[in-house]
């Protein structure tokens, strides 16, 4: 891997928002690049990794959502909906599936990695290697 650039990222957090400077590296290998990013980000996102966690647990617990944007006042009610779409179209059934607990979160983000490749609540699209598309 050799550096490739760097681009700003912008993360909401409690004491308002900030911006990082990313580095991007690229494979001598493959050509493809990729962003090192801290394990509490989540790629695409703004939202912290732990908001997002929290936001999912109040959630399972029927608890009200919005706390969270009254802890941090970067995050408003279309985070929390996003946030939460995504949680139920895709990443709770994944999950379950393997018995994978919202909590502690090194335990949730390490299973995430290892099952998934890809960070809890990471949107991209993949092609599903298990199951090829019907013509």
């Amino acid at each position: 891997m050799s550096v490739h650039g760097y681009y700003k990222r912008t993360v909401k957090l409690s004491s308002g928002a900030i911006r990082l400077r990313v580095c991007r590296v690229k494979c001598s290998e493959c050509g493809a690049t990729h962003a090192l990013l801290l394990s509490s980000m989540v790629p695409y996102s703004q939202i912290p990794l732990l908001d997002q966690q929290r936001i999912c647990r109040d959630y399972e617990e029927g608890r009200s959502v919005s706390i969270v944007c009254e802890s941090n006042p970067s995050i408003d009610e279309n985070n929390v909906k996003s946030i939460l779409r995504n949680y139920r179209l895709c990443w709770r059934e994944k999950l379950r599936s393997l018995r994978i607990g919202l909590f502690p979160l090194g335990v949730l983000v390490l299973s995430c990695f290892s099952n998934y490749s890809s960070q809890f609540l990471q949107i991209h699209r993949r092609v599903n290697k298990l199951f090829s598309y019907t013509t």
